[in-house]
């Protein structure tokens, strides 16, 4: 097992060191889904929100999100994203109803960006929530992690 490298020898916490480390080009891609009812899933459908286009709104919170993830995440190093893509679908019939979100995250650097992926799936989740929240208080956000990352000492990762 490796060891937790955001704290020093001491066991205090502090910021990993990535100078010395290339940059390389890293991509992540992080995933997550919200479970709703039936109605509120055909309103975001429709675009007949009272908000107004719940996807795009979200798109843009999670966009927007990833590239703040430093000022979110104590640690984390800020990042010149060179991509930001947050999709979405949904889903009705045979499952619960939900809209699954997908982010992909870009950058040229010496540090990864799974942290920006993540949070940019969360918030537009959250945004959805938000979204919606006055028809359906009982949404569930769930399923969140990161499905594949690439670039770095450590190459490539895919969830199984």
């Amino acid at each position: 097992m490796n060891t937790l490298t955001h704290f020093d020898a001491q066991g205090q916490a502090h910021m990993v060191d990535v100078a010395a480390k290339p940059a390389t080009h890293r991509v992540a891609v992080a995933t997550g889904r919200i479970e709703m009812q039936a109605a509120t899933l055909a309103l975001i459908e429709s675009g007949t929100a009272k908000k107004g286009d719940v996807l795009g709104i979200a798109r843009i919170a999670g966009i927007q999100a990833a590239k703040k993830t430093s000022d979110l995440i104590p640690l984390c190093h800020p990042l010149a994203l060179t991509r930001v893509a947050v999709a979405f679908a949904l889903a009705d019939a045979g499952s619960t109803p939900q809209v699954a979100c997908t982010a992909t995250v870009e950058t040229v650097g010496p540090t990864g960006v799974e942290m920006e992926a993540l949070t940019a799936v969360q918030v537009a989740l959250l945004t959805i929530y938000d979204m919606c929240k006055a028809v359906d208080r009982g949404m569930r956000i769930t399923d969140v992690h990161v499905l594949e990352k690439h670039g770095g000492k450590s190459g490539s990762w895919v969830a199984t």
